[in-house]
């Protein structure tokens, strides 16, 4: 495949820092200059191998740059693509890592105008719950699942040369559309971590609330681990799907509904099936067991 000789990081925090260190372990890259708004950041990717050269600006990086990553706030896209519009030529691959795709494509479209088909939208689905440039891991991205979202106007050419880099660095590629991805993640991503962060502030807001951490186990620390992740990015995201993330809210509720109906009326056996349908659902979902809409259908519990 294609090396490049010059890779452009705007943003070198986890996300970013983790794809330079698998590119260059990769060989798919010769030189990486990277930008990060805080000037500290940028350093500290350079002490640590991340990056190659600093840049003081998005525009400084970008300046002969033949693949550019933004793993940048999916709200800075728009700006971030409009400063560097006129140093990508029609040859430039220019991707993302932002969990929210539908608004980072027309932010895209409205930035990049005639050079938008050179962008080709991603996410690639893993994370940790900390974050900074000091938690940068090479294998962050190994047999995770890369979403790519390219449009009508996506150029081929790029398009498979970004399917090709995310497969060097060991991830399961796939491709939909905006609108389905946005729709997917926020059944499966966005609205678990919103739960998890509101279940947190439900706690605290509780008198006693020292006594219930002082005693939570392995069952609390599993369920509520993304709720420390970083807020800003999560504004961000819940906002930008937050038509997607209501619909979840809004069948959360329901769901809620049904089992708060079950104990007022001491239902033993109703709640016994709504347990048994999450358990055996989960179980088959851990094993790797794919459902298609007709199986998936017979494990769909009624309120």
């Amino acid at each position: 495949m294609k090396k490049f000789e010059h890779m452009a990081l705007i943003g070198c925090g986890l996300m970013g820092g983790s794809f330079a260190l698998a590119a260059k372990r990769a060989g798919l890259v010769k030189r990486i200059v990277g930008y990060s708004k805080s000037p500290s950041t940028t350093s500290r990717a350079r002490q640590m191998g991340v990056i190659d050269e600093e840049a003081s600006s998005a525009l400084q990086a970008v300046s002969g740059a033949d693949l550019v990553l933004l793993a940048i706030p999916v709200a800075s896209t728009e700006s971030t693509l409009a400063n560097i519009k006129h140093l990508i030529n029609p040859d430039t691959l220019v991707m993302d890592v932002g969990s929210t795709k539908m608004d980072v494509v027309a932010a895209a479209r409205r930035a990049l105008r005639d050079r938008f088909g050179c962008f080709v939208p991603a996410h690639p689905i893993t994370g940790k719950e900390v974050f900074g440039v000091d938690h940068a891991d090479v294998n962050l991205y190994r047999d995770a699942q890369v979403v790519l979202t390219p449009t009508e106007l996506t150029k081929v050419a790029q398009l498979r040369q970004a399917e090709a880099i995310w497969k060097a660095i060991g991830t399961h590629v796939t491709s939909m559309a905006p609108e389905q991805h946005d729709a997917a993640l926020a059944a499966s991503s966005h609205a678990p971590h919103l739960v998890a962060m509101a279940y947190m502030n439900s706690l605290l807001s509780q008198d006693g609330a020292h006594r219930m951490l002082s005693l939570a186990g392995p069952g609390f620390r599993d369920f509520t681990r993304i709720a420390a992740a970083e807020p800003q990015m999560w504004r961000d995201i819940f906002l930008a799907n937050r038509s997607e993330i209501l619909k979840q809210i809004q069948s959360l509720q329901h769901m809620l509904g049904s089992y708060e109906a079950a104990l007022l009326s001491d239902d033993q056996p109703a709640l016994e099936h709504l347990l048994r349908e999450a358990s055996s659902t989960r179980a088959q979902w851990k094993q790797g067991k794919l459902y298609t809409p007709e199986s998936l259908s017979k494990h769909k519990t009624t309120a």
